[in-house]
């Protein structure tokens, strides 16, 4: 699977660890940046990956900030995107499951490296359910067209 993979300075080192997972579980990583803890703004970063990810040329998105707020509605911004912020295992499965999110966001401030590649893994690895959560979906996704 190709995955688009972008980070802030808050969530390098965590980019890093996710990247190296990513590939040693045989997909493909985009890798937007940053490449450093210097400073920079979460938002270039969220788009950059989100972008890759609505145009096709890749199938998921994962983000990387200090909370995973920042970047997640940065990325969120883009349209057909849904990224998830998600703190738990459940939530990456819940977001997959019933809102059929397609960029899954964590914080490095908030949780262990460990928690936050088995909160990726478990994202790619859930299926959408479909069936009654596919008119939701479909409703998120036509919101914007609202003026």
């Amino acid at each position: 699977m190709n995955i688009a993979l972008g980070a802030d300075h808050g969530g390098y080192a965590y980019k890093e660890a996710i990247k190296e997972m990513l590939i040693a579980d045989g997909h493909t990583v985009l890798d937007v940046g940053t490449d450093s803890t210097e400073s920079v703004d979460y938002p270039d970063y969220g788009t950059k990956a989100a972008h890759l990810v609505r145009d096709g040329q890749a199938e998921a998105g994962v983000l990387v900030c200090g909370s995973g707020i920042g970047i997640s509605i940065a990325a969120n911004k883009v349209r057909s995107i849904r990224a998830a912020n998600c703190t738990s295992v459940e939530m990456a499965q819940l977001a997959r499951m019933h809102n059929n999110a397609n960029m899954v966001a964590v914080g490095e401030r908030l949780m262990s490296v460990d928690l936050a590649r088995d909160i990726v893994r478990a994202f790619l690895s859930t299926p959408f359910e479909g069936g009654r959560h596919e008119r939701r979906v479909e409703k998120i996704d036509s919101l914007g067209d609202i003026q």
